[in-house]
């Protein structure tokens, strides 16, 4: 079966079960808009830039953490509440694995639209800046919590998910920057050969 067709199965298959009964419909758009964003711009770029195999697969697993986690809200997915009582927490940290997420994906993003479109040389500078761009989202995406946050008031509490923890926002930008860093040490090799071959299936 086509890469792109079980792509599609996946994707399709998660936001269904996602949108039937979510915990909150309000919080389940706002989570799971940045993955319908994705899916059309994907397919209008799919032609002009396709994107490696590995960015592909990382956008899916991105996609599926956001529609768990609008399903649930971030707050109460229910294996991250057995793990906390298991290690005796006293919040749920699934948040935090999309925090980790949002510095783990886009960093590769940025790192192929860097290398391919020669912004930069592959290497060291080229991670670098890789990392800042996935830090910078992760930023901005805070700002979007806090602009949802003052417009909607109370409505706006289980997409934030801070669960009353003062320090949510630092965090998050943490996990993400760790998540980014994580890619880099251990993709960048992986990464670089499918950009090579993609290159010369180009040429």
């Amino acid at each position: 079966m086509n890469k792109r067709v079980i792509w599609l199965i996946v994707f399709f298959s998660v936001l269904i079960w996602s949108a039937i009964g979510p915990k909150d419909q309000f919080t389940w758009f706002l989570e799971v808009l940045p993955a319908l964003i994705a899916l059309p711009v994907l397919f209008l770029t799919r032609n002009r830039f396709p994107m490696s195999p590995l960015a592909y697969l990382l956008i899916l697993i991105h996609c599926v953490i956001l529609m768990v986690g609008g399903h649930y809200t971030y707050a109460e997915v229910p294996l991250f509440d057995l793990i906390s009582q298991l290690v005796d927490g006293d919040r749920n940290n699934y948040d935090k694995v999309g925090h980790l997420a949002q510095g783990f994906v886009p960093v590769i993003l940025a790192r192929e639209i860097f290398i391919r479109r020669a912004v930069v040389k592959p290497g060291h500078w080229c991670n670098f800046l890789a990392v800042c761009f996935a830090l910078a989202f992760s930023a901005f995406y805070e700002l979007i919590e806090w602009w949802v946050a003052l417009l909607t008031g109370e409505d706006a509490e289980a997409f934030l998910g801070t669960q009353g923890y003062i320090w949510d926002t630092q965090s998050d930008m943490g996990m993400a920057l760790l998540g980014a860093t994580l890619s880099i040490l251990l993709l960048s090799r992986l990464h670089d050969r499918q950009i090579n071959q993609l290159t010369k299936s180009t040429l």
